[in-house]
């Protein structure tokens, strides 16, 4: 028969054990925030597909390509629709325009569909710093004026003093004049602050890694780029990476036989331009004349080569600063642009080149490997040196994925739990997700059974269940020799 003084050690032992578990649980907690990966989301409008690493010959874009080889890059990708805000803010709540009802630019969700939850408020409410630099969330009422401040930001968004600028008369005409031109190129110098906004983004974004690599705090930063955006106003000398007489036509550049009218848009947008306007181009199948859509051609990829200079100074910021192995990065486009193919131009449409948008991850310690001290995955690339090699992208999937997806995947990779799927319908409730979770094409090397979760999650949660299940058998033991 067990003396008083024995059952007391198992009581004792017991209740030990339990605040041992007790204890790793909140180590769990605590260090879920501390060990977290931060998340660098760059959004750029109205970028097709147009990249090295997407098999384009002619665009220069080794920055973006660069990013490529060390990520998992997606090559079917589409929005949900060829419009800036229906998109975004579809991807940014994880609804489909269906749900969030909007089409257009006239209504804010949470008033008009539902209080749904986004991608940085679900970040934001799970320990992180969120940050907004530039287009992010598309302005005005589809925002609420306020980029959807404050359930999505710690702070207020930036957007760049230069854009206010973009659709105004900048452009330097042939006569000398300036006019509100669809083809811009411009001299910095020259134009109103000396600048342009995504100079300006890249600059804000910096310093606001600066200042969050001493944080305590994991950080979510989302970045929008306008270019390619029209009107393309960028450095006039990214011309010369494109000579005319090296531009050719869409190879499909003829407005399809017996094509529907609503399925065609009549690109309303480029005719308000003054140098197209001048054109007296006819409503609404045109077409541009031969030599006009040479240039529009050259003035998107040579936007498209600005726009990289900013990405290949923003990713090797993040390299200086010994961010990139503790940063995941997700690249991506709120739409694509047709450049002339089945006589189309701009977006609007639902072809494959308005629709289609690059999308890829890199995830340090998984898409690449960790960098070495002193080595740099993101070196920046200057698009004029002839002599950098395409780089092929790191790892790809061929499969048909969706920007609805964004949402759950990047919550999966940061190892947070992944918001579960919407009923139908979902009007009433403020986090789930209508997209398909991605992760199932990262190949993970740390995680074999739990997807969602981190490796020192799942050891620290297997270790407590090992000391809680011990406390309950000795507990146990412990009532059966009181018994006796």
């Amino acid at each position: 028969m067990p003396t008083p003084g024995s059952g007391r050690g198992f009581l004792w032992l017991g209740l030990v054990l339990s605040s041992v578990c007790v204890a790793l649980g909140c180590e769990t907690q605590a260090n879920s925030t501390t060990d977290a990966l931060n998340i660098l989301l760059i959004i750029v409008d109205d970028l097709r597909p147009s990249l090295g690493c997407y098999g384009d010959k002619l665009v220069r874009s080794p920055n973006i390509d660069q990013l490529a080889s060390h990520s998992l890059l997606f090559q079917n990708a589409f929005a949900q629709q060829a419009v800036c805000a229906p998109s975004r803010v579809s991807f940014l709540t994880g609804r489909r325009p269906d749900t969030t009802r909007l089409y257009d630019f006239n209504s804010y969700w949470r008033v008009h569909a539902g209080n749904f939850s986004t991608i940085p408020q679900y970040f934001k409410e799970n320990g992180y710093v969120t940050m907004s630099v530039g287009k992010v969330f598309h302005p005005g009422i589809t925002s609420n004026h306020t980029d959807d401040s404050p359930y999505s930001w710690s702070f207020p968004p930036y957007h760049p003093s230069s854009e206010k600028y973009e659709n105004t008369k900048t452009c330097r005409g042939p006569d000398g004049e300036l006019h509100a031109n669809l083809l811009c190129p411009v001299d910095v110098v020259d134009v109103p602050e000396g600048t342009l906004p995504d100079k300006q983004s890249t600059e804000q974004a910096i310093q606001l890694l600066e200042k969050m690599k001493t944080s305590a705090s994991p950080f979510f930063l989302a970045v929008g780029y306008h270019k390619p955006h029209i009107p393309f106003r960028y450095p006039k000398e990214f011309q010369k990476l494109y000579p005319l007489e090296n531009i050719t036509l869409a190879p499909d550049s003829e407005v399809p036989d017996g094509l529907p009218p609503v399925a065609y848009n009549p690109w309303m947008d480029i005719r308000q331009r003054e140098d197209v306007q001048a054109l007296n181009i006819s409503v609404p199948y045109g077409p541009i004349p031969v030599e006009f859509q040479r240039k529009i051609r050259q003035s998107y990829f040579a936007s498209v080569s600005y726009l990289d200079t900013q990405v290949g100074r923003l990713l090797s910021a993040l390299d200086d600063l010994q961010l990139a192995n503790s940063t995941i990065v997700a690249f991506t486009s709120d739409h694509g642009w047709a450049l002339g193919e089945h006589g189309e131009w701009a977006k609007y449409s639902n072809f494959d080149v308005a629709t289609h948008v690059p999308l890829m991850f890199y995830v340090p310690g998984r898409t690449a490997s960790l960098p070495e001290a002193g080595e740099k995955l993101f070196p920046y690339l200057d698009p004029f040196d002839s002599a950098s090699e395409l780089m092929e992208p790191g790892r790809q999937s061929m499969d048909l994925v969706e920007l609805v997806s964004l949402f759950p995947t990047l919550a999966g990779l940061a190892g947070l739990q992944v918001p579960p799927r919407c009923p139908v319908p979902s009007f009433h409730v403020e986090l789930c997700r209508e997209g398909k979770n991605l992760l199932k094409h990262f190949r993970f090397r740390d995680l074999e059974e739990d997807p969602y979760l981190p490796d020192y999650s799942l050891r620290i949660v297997c270790q407590c269940q090992v000391v809680k299940n011990i406390s309950l058998l000795l507990l146990f033991l412990l009532s059966c020799c009181l018994r006796g």
